[in-house]
This record gives C-alpha cells, structure tokens and sequence, in this order.
C-alpha cells in the first residue's frame, strides 16, 4: 500500500458489495455466476483486510429487500451459501477470525439458516479480526427491533441502550463505509451505526473491488479529518 506508516487504518470498515449481478451480464454470464464470483472475493478481501490491520469488516451480502427478488436468483444464492459458506468459514477461522452473521436469520429457509448457525458456531468469540456478514439483514428493522427490545426490559431509551441493542451492539460503530458498483447510497444499511462514518463510493462493481482497491478507499480515509460534530 505504500508508507503504511502514514496512513491511519479505521478500525472498522463496512462494505456494501454491489455489482455482482451486472458484472456478470457484461461478461453474457447468469447472475448467479457474478454471486460466485462476488463470494470469492468477498472472502480475498476479509483476509486482505485482517492483514492492513483493520479489526472488523462487515459486509452487506443479503438485504431484507433483496428476499424479494426473483426466485431463480434467491435459489441460486442460497445454492451458494449451502455449498460454500462452511468452507469458507473455516477458511477465516482457521485464519484467526471470528465470524459474525447479523440479521433476521428466520427470514431464510429452514436449511440455509442451519449452514450459517453451523458456521458461526465453530467461530471464534474473540479475535483479533471479527469478519461480520450481514444476511436477511435491514437496519429500519434493526432498529425498530431494539426498540422494542428495550420497552420489553422496561428500560430507558436513550442513545446508548439502543445502541448497546443493535446486532453490532458489541462492535465499534464502522469508521468507513464502502459501496462499490456506482450507486451512492446506503440502501438500508447499518443506518444507526454510519452516524459519523466516512463514505467512500466507486463505479467499481465488486467481484472487480480487488485488494488495491480497498487499499485506495483506506488511503482515502487517512487522508480525511473527522470531527464528530467538533470544530
């Protein structure tokens, strides 16, 4: 990357992963060959991040929105996920990750949840790096569920009882959020948590998002002073 010595690397990155499906019409391929090619390089890229220092990466893989796409495309994901996710959650593991999946996992079907249950549960609780997969996962709905969470325990809302309910209620809040495949918003993401986060968008669609590029988007982040609100 450079003088790594200059640049301060966020804690926390959070990445939108956009462009899958249209990465692989340019190419004349079914979608759900650019969600193949999208979890490669999902997985290339937390290992990536583990090594520049970064200590949590969430990734947006499943909207609660997307549950409403074709069927043909959700079978084709999920086919993935049954066939990959296990090996893949080794592969961090054995790496020295915790893996995380955020989200409302009764929204998926019956033997798709049991793989990612499967998988979270070999995980590690504490690492060094905690690699977070966001699946079947909506913030509004997040949010509305920790506060429902919070009237059930009878406490006082305030900004940190339902921040301490989110489902990163034991994260750090993202400091960088990175949306790939030209499209800038955060289509329900992780809203709670970007308060103060840096935003960095690319045209870029994301089984192209190579290293480098995550290296550009931190360099990018270095270079930016935050204030939280403060002169």
């Amino acid at each position: 990357m450079g003088d790594d010595q200059a640049l301060r690397i966020p804690r926390h990155v959070a990445l939108i992963m956009d462009g899958n499906g249209r990465w692989a019409k340019k190419r004349l391929m079914p979608r759900s060959a650019g969600h193949s090619a999208g979890m490669n390089r999902m997985i290339a890229l937390a290992e990536h991040a583990k090594a520049l220092g970064i200590n949590y990466m969430t990734v947006y893989a499943l909207s609660t929105e997307n549950l409403a796409r074709p069927k043909d495309e959700l079978d084709g994901l999920y086919s993935l996920i049954k066939k990959y996710f296990l090996k893949n959650a080794d592969k961090l593991i054995k790496d020295g990750a915790a893996l995380r999946v955020i989200g409302d996992l009764t929204l998926l079907p019956d033997d798709v949840r049991a793989v990612v249950e499967e998988g979270v549960a070999r995980s590690y609780k504490d690492a060094e790096f905690t690699f977070c997969i966001a699946l079947a996962y909506g913030a509004r709905r997040e949010i509305v569920n920790a506060c429902k969470a919070a009237a059930a325990k009878d406490e006082e809302v305030t900004e940190e009882t339902l921040g301490s309910l989110m489902y990163t209620g034991d994260m750090p809040d993202p400091d960088l959020i990175i949306r790939t495949g030209g499209e800038v918003r955060l289509s329900n993401f992780l809203l709670w948590q970007a308060a103060y986060a840096e935003l960095y968008f690319t045209d870029t669609l994301f089984p192209d998002f190579t290293d480098e590029c995550l290296d550009s988007a931190v360099a990018e982040y270095s270079r930016r002073t935050r204030r939280f609100g403060k002169v």
